[in-house]
């Protein structure tokens, strides 16, 4: 019979396997395969309009918004402008300086992105991760995404982002973009 102090440990082995096995996510080169191939330079190029919304920790819908986009690119180096405009009437615009670098790394800088978004596109997909400081009740969270873009045709785009602080998932923002 296998003792009291013995079964904890199996069991605590087997909670800890199971919670770190779950850890492991998926990674650009899963999408490598894949098409349409994004380019962001092609993509984010010219105007454009997305319509999102953010999800609270337990699915409950808490804002609405949609974005006017423009972007050019010059080379590996470009400018991404988007206007939002929010549900309850508030609007903010964030100016992305973006470049290119090799195997489809992207990085990015805006006035809200606390030092610099790092990506990588493979396939038809982009992991964007970066850490925004969002205004809240009068204070700014320094709150993390882990930003994933999916290219379906050369006309839709859709984005799903975590937001979490200090590793506890505070909700979900999805898009959907659209290119005319």
């Amino acid at each position: 019979m296998t003792s009291l102090p013995a079964r904890w440990a199996a069991m605590a082995a087997l909670v800890v396997g199971t919670a770190l096995s779950g850890c492991a996510g998926p990674t650009p080169a899963d999408y490598a395969n894949d098409t349409p191939v994004l380019d962001l330079r092609q993509y984010f190029n010219g105007p454009m309009a997305a319509h999102g919304l953010f999800t609270d920790r337990s699915g409950k819908v808490v804002k609405r918004f949609t974005v006017a986009l423009n972007g050019r690119w010059s080379g590996d180096e470009g400018v991404l402008e988007e206007d939002f405009r929010y549900s309850d009437g508030s609007t903010q615009r964030r100016v992305w300086k973006l470049s290119r670098g090799a195997d489809g790394r992207y990085t990015g800088r805006a006035d809200d992105v606390v030092g610099s978004a790092v990506g990588q596109a493979r396939g038809n997909a982009l992991n964007w991760r970066y850490t925004l400081a969002l205004p809240v009740d009068g204070q700014v969270w320094e709150v993390q995404f882990d930003d994933w873009m999916y290219l379906m045709d050369d006309k839709v785009m859709l984005n799903k982002a975590v937001m979490s602080k200090f590793g506890i998932r505070l909700g979900e923002v999805t898009l959907s973009f659209y290119k005319p």
